[in-house]
């Protein structure tokens, strides 16, 4: 069982080496950095550990205090569907991955080459519209696996990301071991 986080606001933020977010949230998992318009979330990313919180200023708030409310609802059950406004992103191949990523139930993994065999593409195609996804972990990348392991996540192999992966599948019921 996984504790509810607490994802405390820091007034001020030294992004001299990150990209200006709109909001950096702690969570259990790591660092997601945010970016959005009052409407609509328009970029997740998972951030180095170091990365300190920062709370969103107006107009973001209450589309931040919303995505908040609803990943420390996932945190707290991994069934928790989320209802947030996703702004129109990738190409028309990168929307077919993201839709079937989120067809995969929670527990369940679909491996690179058998997401490719239902796109008729290629598995390498599909790990590149994984590591393009704008929203994760709203949009699971997490759930696609490599045929021998988890394979790589956010765009790299190192063991910081692979944490992630792994911690998100084993908080919706996967043996990652198994992987």
């Amino acid at each position: 069982m996984h504790r509810t986080p607490t994802i405390a606001p820091v007034a001020s933020w030294d992004g001299a080496s990150q990209a200006a977010w709109d909001a950096v949230l702690a969570l259990p998992f790591g660092r997601l950095g945010v970016r959005c318009s009052a409407e609509r979330l328009i970029e997740l990313a998972y951030l180095p550990a170091a990365t300190p919180p920062r709370a969103a200023g107006a107009p973001q708030a209450a589309l931040v205090g919303e995505l908040r409310a609803q990943l420390l609802a996932y945190c707290a059950d991994p069934d928790h569907r989320f209802t947030l406004p996703l702004a129109e992103r990738g190409s028309v191949f990168q929307r077919r991955v993201w839709d079937l990523m989120r067809e995969i139930p929670r527990g369940s993994v679909l491996r690179y080459g058998d997401a490719a065999q239902r796109l008729g593409s290629a598995a390498r195609a599909i790990g590149g519209a994984c590591r393009a996804n704008p929203f994760a972990p709203i949009v699971p990348c997490h759930r696609i696996v490599a045929a021998a392991g988890l394979g790589g996540f956010a765009g790299s192999r190192g063991d910081d990301a692979l944490a992630i992966k792994a911690w998100l599948l084993h908080h919706e019921g996967v043996d990652v071991g198994a992987h």
